[in-house]
């Protein structure tokens, strides 16, 4: 059903933007809507994830730099069948994770130096099973391809409220009522289609991500710690590029209470909800280190770490 109604919202998404492409120039301009969003995804699609990882300011780590993180991810990707992702770390003390890449093969998974600090082990594993997901959904792709589409409708919305409507429409059906009303209401629409597609996704994460790393509650335990700590920890890079938030788990600009049509994460309590669901049917109980409370000696329970996860020479010094 996730799937269904994905697939049903990006045709809708592909529609709207070649309706604003004729309401702007009629057939002529709709076909240069078109191909003005083929030339945007491609570009998209080959460079999106470096994009984002440079926005992020992600540093890519391996064995030696942080050799329990990329042991973690290397475990829970064969769970999953996927190859193993590049692996990256954010400086950022507000516990957040995303995943970027075209495909599984080019695919990343980017976690915060906070959510190692702040998180569980098992904790961590879920979260970073919940990235894979999106990696072996190919909601990467999915959700490049949608902001691209959005993005490239509020530019035409912008460029027909600059330029004018296609003459031919004054005197069709559509009017140059029409024609105005579409150019305001079609960038706005896309923005609600782009999040409602973000929210449908991160339900499936979830989903998915749980049976990888056969621990719902673990999952469920960080999405309460990771949202609390978004309403208190700024995320400087999030806050920097704002178009990022909705890579994240958790969005890391707010904390949306309500699954309303402005948010580009579902509610949190919604999340955890379907998670202790799935937990009841899989018949998996609580993780006795998975409690809300974070420990304060680090996912390990050794000494508090001077870099992630116990490494005194990491990326960060």
């Amino acid at each position: 059903m996730n799937f269904l109604r994905t697939a049903i919202l990006l045709a809708g998404l592909t529609g709207l933007f070649m309706a604003v492409g004729y309401a702007i120039g009629g057939q002529s301009g709709m076909l240069i809507a078109l191909l003005v969003a083929a030339g945007m995804n491609f570009f998209a699609y080959w460079n999106a994830d470096r994009m984002v990882l440079s926005m992020t300011g992600a540093q890519e780590v391996d064995e030696r730099t942080a050799p329990e993180l990329v042991g973690l991810v290397r475990e829970l990707a064969a769970r999953a069948g996927l190859p193993m992702p590049r692996v990256y770390l954010i400086d950022e003390e507000q516990p957040n994770a995303f995943a970027t890449g075209r495909n599984p093969e080019n695919a990343a998974v980017a976690a915060s130096t906070g959510l190692l600090r702040r998180l569980t082990r098992e904790e961590v594993a879920g979260v970073m099973a919940h990235e894979l997901a999106h990696v072996k959904n190919r909601d990467t792709l999915t959700m490049t391809i949608t902001a691209t589409i959005a993005g490239a409708i509020s530019m035409l919305g912008q460029f027909g409220m600059f330029f004018g409507g296609h003459r031919d429409n004054n005197n069709g059906g559509v009017g140059l009522i029409g024609s105005l009303a579409m150019m305001i209401l079609a960038p706005l629409a896309a923005m609600l289609v782009q999040m409602a597609i973000s929210r449908t996704r991160e339900y499936a994460a979830d989903r998915m991500g749980a049976e990888i790393s056969g621990t719902p509650l673990a999952l469920a335990s960080a999405l309460a710690k990771i949202s609390d700590s978004a309403h208190a920890i700024e995320n400087h890079a999030a806050e920097a590029n704002p178009a990022t938030a909705h890579l994240f788990i958790i969005n890391p600009l707010s904390g949306a209470r309500m699954d309303n049509l402005f948010s580009t994460h579902p509610a949190t309590e919604n999340r955890i909800a379907a998670l202790q669901s799935l937990a009841q049917a899989m018949g998996v109980s609580a993780p006795r280190s998975a409690s809300r409370t974070a420990a304060a000696s680090g996912p390990w329970g050794a000494a508090a770490p001077r870099g992630p996860w116990g490494r005194s020479s990491g990326p960060w010094g």
